[in-house]
């Protein structure tokens, strides 16, 4: 029994020292430059979007919790753009971007979309689950990593604080 409880202790101290290391004050890293073309042949560069919060979102038109999160981004993006809001949906698809713009017609969505490179994923490292969506501050911090749908409130309360910093 007391073996148990030593190994115990040691797990609960090997997390907490863990944790604590994760906990660090750090810089938000810098976002590596992009410069895409998205699906309707429109330049889109990091440099270009200087002074906007960005929600770079990495999804695919078959993806079940994608398809949830997509009308919060149509609705926060209509609702904000004006007043520096970009969303630029990062399509993973493998099928092309023929599949993805007939996709984008019929949901309506408004904002821009480009068809991942492998820059990127060597760049941003989005890893293999969607959706993921980074949060690009103004000065071009990647301030926040959200694995899974965001909601439209998700979406205004990171881009109400990180527009007035």
């Amino acid at each position: 029994m007391k073996k148990y409880t030593w190994i115990l202790i040691l797990l609960v101290l090997a997390f907490f020292s863990c944790t604590r290391t994760e906990m660090a004050a750090t810089s938000p890293p810098q976002a590596p430059e992009f410069a895409l073309e998205d699906i309707n042949g429109n330049e889109i560069s990091l440099s270009g979007l200087s002074g906007k919060v960005i929600f770079m979102n990495f999804w695919a038109t078959w993806c079940g919790p994608c398809k949830v999160e997509i009308p919060d981004f149509i609705e926060a993006y209509e609702q904000y753009k004006d007043k520096g809001l970009v969303i630029l949906g990062v399509s993973v698809d493998d099928s092309g971007p023929n599949i993805v713009r007939q996709f984008v017609k019929e949901w309506k969505i408004n904002y821009p979309i480009v068809m991942v490179t492998q820059k990127l994923i060597r760049d941003y490292r989005p890893g293999n689950a969607i959706p993921l969506t980074l949060v690009i501050d103004p000065s071009g911090k990647i301030r926040h990593r959200k694995l899974g749908p965001m909601s439209k409130a998700s979406i205004e309360d990171w881009f109400k604080k990180l527009i007035v910093e």
